[in-house]
């Protein structure tokens, strides 16, 4: 092992087209009201006709490379956490890889849902830790709005579309960096939130179409209450592992899947409202993108401090869920 990895870079992209909730009262029986005191969510950015995941993440890395003046043919690895890329094959990394100029990175998509970020990071992580890799470029996106059902009121409020980047290479300082990641999988859970249609199991027929079986499918209540203790659980599990509390922490980036769902974990983690990051009014849940644009959000609004520890933290489909701790530095 050749010492911690760290995040030497970040960006993020949102489409410019916005949907709002008062949108949606045109669209499905529901009000602006019902859906802020529920989701804490009041708009969502959705994708241009045209465009897709890769065209998120696109932007959202050469925005980075511009930014922090990254040469993309140092890059080594690209690792793409996303459940709805551009097409089966080849991968969205593959798109990404050609469109960047990262011509001498290889490539690969890794699907956990709303946890593809923390699973990505881990594996990134692991690479540059055992010098595999130098730099390893970490996405996280999704196009949510194309498998959204915009004619089901119970998840179409819920979902947005966005693009978050990470630059991961080896710390320069000791005790900086990555520090830990706990990521965990029951898959038990993964009857309550799925997508029935496209795979080998109920490949694209006239009769799936009809059935509309290209759409998520989640059992709300059932997903709250795993979400809300999974979140929690792994948060305070990571602080414990490695000699924390609340107190030590500068900023906690949950996944931003409900509001309730963030403030019931930070509450049982000790957490004061300002060191919680919720961008969940703006964006909505964008699945893999919203832990990297958290903290893409938190560097711009100067948030994020040298010395800072950072708790990621993420519940999604599979079930999926984990944590990662970051202490920050330059």
């Amino acid at each position: 092992m050749t010492g911690h990895a760290t995040i030497t870079a970040v960006g993020g992209y949102v489409p410019e087209d916005v949907l709002t909730n008062f949108d949606l009262e045109k669209m499905v029986d529901t009000n602006d009201e019902w859906i802020r005191t529920r989701t804490g969510i009041r708009e969502r950015r959705i994708v241009s006709e045209g465009q897709a995941t890769s065209d998120l993440a696109i932007a959202a890395a050469k925005s980075m490379f511009e930014e922090y003046d990254i040469d993309p043919e140092t890059i080594d690895a690209i690792v793409v956490a996303t459940v709805t890329p551009d097409m089966f094959f080849p991968s969205t990394g593959c798109i990404i890889q050609n469109a960047i100029g990262a011509k001498n990175a290889w490539a690969f998509d890794l699907s956990a849902a709303c946890s593809g970020f923390l699973y990505a990071l881990d594996t990134a992580a692991r690479f540059v830790e055992s010098g595999r890799s130098k730099r390893v470029l970490v996405v996280g996106a999704d196009t949510m709005s194309s498998i959204t059902d915009y004619s089901d009121r119970n998840t179409c409020i819920l979902f947005g579309d966005g693009a978050g980047v990470v630059l991961i290479e080896p710390a320069e300082q000791d005790g900086v960096g990555i520090l830990d990641s706990v990521l965990y999988t029951d898959g038990s859970g993964g009857k309550y939130l799925y997508m029935p249609g496209g795979g080998s199991l109920n490949p694209p027929t006239h009769q799936t179409v009809d059935e509309n079986l290209h759409t998520l499918r989640q059992d709300g209540r059932t997903v709250f209450k795993y979400a809300v203790n999974g979140m929690a659980n792994v948060s305070i599990e990571i602080l414990e592992r490695n000699n924390l509390t609340g107190d030590d922490i500068g900023l906690f980036i949950p996944h931003q899947a409900n509001k309730r769902i963030i403030d019931a974990a930070a509450r049982k983690m000790g957490l004061r409202e300002d060191q919680v990051v919720i961008n969940i009014d703006k964006y909505a849940n964008t699945t893999a993108a919203t832990i990297p644009l958290g903290l893409y959000d938190s560097l711009k609004d100067g948030r994020v401090k040298n010395g800072d520890y950072i708790v990621l933290s993420t519940f999604g489909a599979g079930f999926t869920w984990g944590a990662t701790l970051i202490h920050w530095g330059k």
